[in-house]
């Protein structure tokens, strides 16, 4: 299944897209794609649904976030091998963990806004794991018991706010609609291999990121595991897992986003984004 939430930012409908990829209203069934709504059980309810038979959606509405009601945002930093090649940093040994504050968190194709006083806003494309049921000490081999599915991501990151400010990166990572996530939540059902994913991202056309998830450190299961030996995983907390290669840092020289850049980015099977960029009133 693919599910949706449609609509004005904060009053998001839920919705399933059909075989032809048109939207319907999947409100009749369930208030909203969060919480117990995502657990891996009541999707498989869910997955009963003929879409054929839900109310068609009609126009270009709004897409919001995929997934609502979202408590924690967690990120793994340099979790992909050529991407910390490319900042010249090492592998980490264990998974480099950050918290995006939820407050970023935007739909897919609204605005990258650039920050007052920013330098240097970049872009990351990066595979999102949406937590499906609470998990606490989860082992690897039952880690996929508690994803409900997966979505795009674009971590969006100020680069000098995040590294040359001191402290921690929560600050450069965490501006208003830093945190796009969707087009859809894909259950997990729908993607064989979640460490076999094609991923790019363009700036104004032009091809920036062209990676695939397989060069992950640490991958889907590794990672729900792991954080659920630190802390309690609850339905609709978002782990978006690293970026490959191409991001604005690395390039040589350095190159950001501006106002006026067109920002498109997309994983195989989990659909794609479309941001305007713009500057903070």
């Amino acid at each position: 299944m693919k599910l949706v939430r449609f609509g004005t930012a904060g009053a998001e409908k839920p919705g399933m897209i059909d075989a032809d990829g048109n939207i319907r209203d999947l409100s009749a069934h369930i208030s909203d794609i969060a919480g117990k709504d995502i657990d891996p059980a009541r999707l498989a309810e869910l997955a009963q649904v003929d879409p054929a038979s839900l109310p068609l959606v009609e126009g270009n509405p709004r897409l919001g976030p995929c997934v609502g009601g979202t408590g924690k945002f967690i990120c793994i930093g340099l979790n992909y091998s050529d991407h910390a090649a490319e900042t010249g940093a090492q592998v980490p040994e264990e998974p480099i963990i950050f918290m995006k504050a939820t407050s970023a968190i935007c739909g897919p194709n609204d605005p990258i806004i650039i920050p007052r006083g920013s330098e240097k806003t970049d872009w990351e494309v990066e595979l999102a794991i949406i937590i499906g049921k609470h998990a606490k000490y989860v082992s690897e081999a039952d880690a996929l018991d508690y994803v409900a599915g997966y979505a795009v991501t674009n971590d969006v990151s100020e680069r000098a706010f995040q590294i040359e400010r001191s402290g921690q990166w929560t600050k450069g990572k965490s501006c208003d609609n830093f945190g796009q996530i969707g087009p859809w939540l894909v259950t997990k059902d729908e993607i064989a291999d979640p460490q076999n994913l094609g991923m790019w991202l363009t700036v104004n056309g032009e091809k920036m990121q062209d990676g695939t998830s397989s060069t992950m450190v640490f991958g889907v299961v590794q990672l729900v595991s792991y954080l659920s030996q630190f802390m309690s995983l609850h339905p609709g907390d978002v782990i978006s897992t690293g970026t490959p290669p191409g991001v604005g840092l690395g390039m040589k020289p350095p190159r950001f986003l501006k106002a006026g850049d067109v920002v498109e980015l997309g994983i195989e099977g989990l659909g794609q984004q479309r941001q305007d960029v713009v500057a903070d009133k």
